[in-house]
């Protein structure tokens, strides 16, 4: 049916735009115009039918908007619950991470603290039995002053000192022995074991009975130790260790029964 004549006419009574006089004069030609009457049902309808139509696509979208609300939080929910697993997974592999590293650490407490017999040292200063010569006695500082000064430096740890002063003193004063031997003592401290071997070689094979040559003796072996010939070394100091007149015989069995100089 065509509405075109009738729409602005049902379009005001349907929203209530006429006057209470205009209404009643509607109300009175719905019942009167056949015309008007089919319109209005018409137009009634279609309103109806456009209201149903919007209300099933606002339906629509509200439930094609939940959908997708409801997409959302479970992809979120997924992804909550792979954060979650990762999460899980790292853990476990940190906690066992931690497990690993705190076993290593008490192992490696264990290792460094279990009772070990400890390995002999192969350094010829562990061993070594110094001399430090005569006593720097107030007679010797009268008697031979220049003796004494050169003593006090060797005993001080002044070597190079010590070793120049004992150059100015006279082998007729002291012994050409004494000084042969006190000369090795301070080059064999000073670190020059090849030089050392020179002087105390000279006391050690001049008189090998004496009581100075059987301390020369010991010393040379240090020298040659030091020096790292060892074959020589530990010859020398197991025939110190052997002789029962020799104030180093201990040290050098203790060297000789280390076996630090055996196999090198």
């Amino acid at each position: 049916m065509d509405l075109r004549p009738y729409f602005d006419e049902l379009e005001r009574f349907a929203d209530g735009q006429m006057s209470p006089a205009e209404q009643d004069a509607f109300e009175l030609r719905l019942e009167q115009d056949e015309a008007l009457a089919d319109a209005h049902a018409a137009y009634e309808q279609l309103t109806a039918d456009l209201r149903w139509a919007a209300g099933h696509d606002t339906l629509r979208l509200r439930l094609q908007a939940l959908d997708d609300r409801m997409n959302e939080r479970g992809t979120a929910l997924a992804r909550a619950q792979h954060l979650t697993k990762r999460r899980q997974r790292r853990g476990a592999v940190w906690g066992t991470l931690g497990a690993v590293l705190l076993l290593a650490a008490g192992v490696a407490a264990w290792y460094l603290a279990r009772p070990t017999q400890a390995r002999p040292t192969r350094n010829w200063e562990a061993y070594y039995q110094p001399d430090p010569g005569p006593a720097v006695t107030t007679g010797l500082l009268h008697t031979r002053p220049l003796l004494a000064e050169a003593l006090d430096q060797y005993q001080s740890g002044h070597y190079p000192a010590a070793l120049h002063s004992l150059g100015r003193v006279s082998a007729t004063n002291v012994g050409a022995d004494t000084l042969l031997y006190l000369r090795g003592l301070m080059l064999l401290r000073q670190g020059q074991g090849n030089a050392a071997q020179l002087y105390l070689r000279r006391v050690s094979d001049d008189n090998a009975t004496s009581a100075l040559a059987r301390r020369a003796r010991y010393h040379l072996g240090m020298a040659y130790w030091q020096a790292q010939e060892l074959a020589p070394a530990l010859l020398t100091l197991r025939a110190v260790a052997a002789d029962s007149l020799s104030p180093y015989r201990a040290s050098a069995r203790r060297v000789v029964s280390a076996g630090v100089l055996d196999g090198q």
